[in-house]
């Protein structure tokens, strides 16, 4: 397919339009016209990019692209080295952040809560990117064991007060400042990707669990997803590249 067709195909599908985002959605580096091969990843990292020219790709499709609100601006670097490989290779270079997070199929939110048979019955937090739904009760202690083995990482918990857990928020990455929704939301246990000083204090005050699964970790299986559908739909080559990240 064509880069523009593909370009306004995930506009549509992601609605790129209704978000407030830290940086652009869509084509950030244009390389060749015509799209066959397909390489996803969570960050277009420079190991990423090198991966997805050793692979053949023509387009390289990720989480976390290479513009950001408040960056310095300059192409020097780190980023002179990530452009320098992309536009060398003529690799397209498409980015979707928070709409890949919300999107009800293939955001990261849907494909991690698919993993653990969460059901979304509501959304909170900021543009509504959070989820929460019924947990089929459970301790806390059940929960952190499950987020290991699935996830491959051991989550950071703030305990709260050993209530069981009947209901779930959840919202992959960097959301812990979304916390105090997800206990207005209703929430026994929040899980997200990383947590900050103030939400152990949270946990403790409100009785509300709080884990932190790794921002990485969690945010592996929406990009996935987004290539496999592309590949179905199109008949696109597609290849799904995961790099270890401690994060």
């Amino acid at each position: 397919m064509q880069r523009t067709e593909l370009d306004q195909y995930l506009g549509s599908l992601l609605e790129v339009g209704r978000f407030k985002d830290y940086g652009p959605n869509g084509l950030q580096v244009e390389g060749r016209t015509e799209v066959r091969r397909i390489v996803c990843g969570v960050t277009a990292s420079l190991r990423l990019i090198d991966a997805a020219i050793e692979a053949g790709a023509d387009t390289l499709l990720v989480h976390h692209g290479l513009f950001w609100r408040g960056q310095d601006g300059r192409v020097t670097g780190w980023m002179k080295q990530r452009l320098q490989h992309l536009l060398a290779a003529e690799i397209n270079l498409f980015a979707y952040h928070l709409p890949l997070d919300a999107h009800p199929e293939f955001g990261n939110n849907a494909q991690l809560g698919a993993r653990f048979g969460w059901q979304a019955d509501g959304r909170f937090g900021d543009q509504d990117l959070g989820f929460v739904g019924p947990l089929t009760e459970q301790s806390l202690a059940d929960l952190q064991q499950q987020l290991q083995l699935v996830l491959g990482r051991e989550p950071t918990v703030a305990a709260g007060d050993g209530r069981p857990l009947r209901r779930v928020a959840w919202c992959t990455g960097g959301a812990q400042g979304h916390f105090e929704a997800a206990i207005a939301a209703g929430a026994d246990v929040y899980v997200t990707g990383e947590i900050s000083e103030p939400q152990a204090h949270l946990a403790a005050e409100t009785g509300v669990a709080f884990v932190a699964a790794g921002h990485h970790a969690t945010e592996r299986y929406g990009i996935k997803a987004l290539g496999e559908h592309l590949a179905a739909r199109f008949g696109l080559e597609q290849q799904f590249i995961d790099l270890p990240n401690p994060a």
